[in-house]
């Protein structure tokens, strides 16, 4: 079942065409990397598929829906950023966070609940009461992923998730996101520019190249390192 299909979208910014007539498809627990190099509309896809951004043309449709209500369509979609601690608000407790989705959407016993997501993502659930600034970028991206999974989304779009984080920290991520998506039938949009991490992450991955999305061979894999540094 596809859980996303991207049809012809089309967005530009003065006179550049960042996104060219793009159309993809994502099923139920596959995940699709997509990479590029910086600048070249790979987050501005993004935050069209998650309605943040307006398109010039073209649809996206959400499990075969392209009229959900706003709530329907946030309670699927959910996002997880580059910047960790940014992601939260730093006047609240993680746990705060995570339950705000929670009682927003689901209800029920909502801190048994958050207890259990912090399992999940491998942290302590005496988490639930730090702040971000208390914890580390690695354990503020496991929070983010808790929060994000806490309402049993249809995508899950990951916006360099790792970019921020050191070698460990980046292979624990990477394996837990796997992991979830897998186990939980999630559908995973992975952007990055780590092209190392897409054979342990990705069943297939696309190259957004000058407004146009193809498939990664070994020629793009060079092109890619040679003209972004961020490597």
């Amino acid at each position: 079942m596809n859980v996303l299909r991207v049809e012809h979208i089309t967005k530009t910014f003065g006179t550049r065409r960042v996104l060219d007539d793009v159309s993809f498809t994502l099923a139920a627990g596959e995940c699709l990397g997509l990479v590029g190099i910086s600048g070249g509309g790979k987050s501005t896809l993004a935050r069209i598929i998650a309605r943040l951004t307006d398109c010039d043309g073209g649809r996206i449709v959400l499990c075969g829906d392209d009229r959900a209500t706003e709530r329907d369509f946030y309670r699927n979609v959910q996002m997880i950023f580059q910047s960790p601690e940014d992601s939260f608000d730093p006047r609240r407790t993680l746990g705060t966070s995570i339950a705000e989705p929670i009682k927003n959407f689901i209800g029920g016993d909502v801190r048994s609940r958050v207890a259990e997501l912090l399992t999940t993502v491998g942290l302590p659930t005496d988490y639930a009461q730090r702040y971000p600034r208390q914890c580390s970028g690695g354990e503020c991206q496991r929070a983010a992923i808790a929060r994000a999974i806490s309402i049993a989304p249809k995508l899950l779009i990951c916006d360099e998730a790792t970019s921020a984080l050191d070698a460990a920290n980046t292979a624990a991520i990477v394996s837990l996101i796997k992991t979830l998506c897998t186990e939980r039938d999630i559908a995973c949009l992975f952007i990055t520019h780590d092209l190392h991490l897409l054979p342990r992450l990705a069943n297939r991955t696309l190259v957004l190249e000058d407004g146009r999305l193809k498939p990664l061979d070994e020629s793009d894999f060079k092109e890619i390192i040679a003209l972004d540094c961020t490597c």
